[in-house]
């Protein structure tokens, strides 16, 4: 089943999520639907904040094939505060916006998979700026927080208009 994807400037984005008590059916669908809705928006991450439900889910899938998603369940990130360099970023919640964001290049992540086991795991380039920017969901964040004030509010007049267009 496809989810309804939130869209900025929705409160519920902001809304941080609870971590997953036990991974069971229930956390298993949320992850398959989570994955579709991905592969159709198209994107390559995707937090459960995005689709309305507040547990610490996400999903990402850098392949070109949309062949190899991962899944993070109660992520936590070690983030070094070194090799921070600016990428373009983009996000389902808010469409046909990209704008370059300042992250770390690599980080290790602590998370359970989609059968509830732990792992641990060293990512950089771009896997690593996904986990930051869907972990940041997880936590309220939008990547445009880290843009000034004169750009996230050019930004949200922008989405207005366009969502003002699209209702009529």
């Amino acid at each position: 089943m496809t989810l309804s994807i939130l869209e900025f400037p929705d409160p519920r984005l902001r809304t941080v999520a609870e971590p997953v008590e036990s991974v069971d059916d229930n956390v298993r669908a949320l992850v398959d639907n989570m994955i579709k809705t991905m592969y159709g928006a198209p994107g390559i991450g995707l937090a459960a904040t995005q689709v309305n439900v507040h547990q610490r889910v996400l999903v990402i899938d850098l392949s070109e094939e949309q062949s190899d998603p991962r899944v993070f369940i109660n992520p936590e990130l070690e983030i070094p505060e070194s090799e921070k360099e600016p990428m373009q970023e983009g996000c389902l919640s808010i469409p046909g916006v990209y704008e370059d964001v300042t992250r770390s290049q690599s980080v290790r992540v602590r998370a359970l998979d989609y059968h509830g086991e732990p792992f641990e795991q060293a990512h950089t380039g771009l896997m690593a700026v996904c986990l930051q920017h869907e972990v940041d969901h997880l936590n309220g964040r939008l990547f445009i927080d880290y843009l000034s004030q004169l750009k996230r509010s050019r930004i949200r007049r922008r989405v207005e208009k366009q969502q003002r267009q699209k209702a009529s």
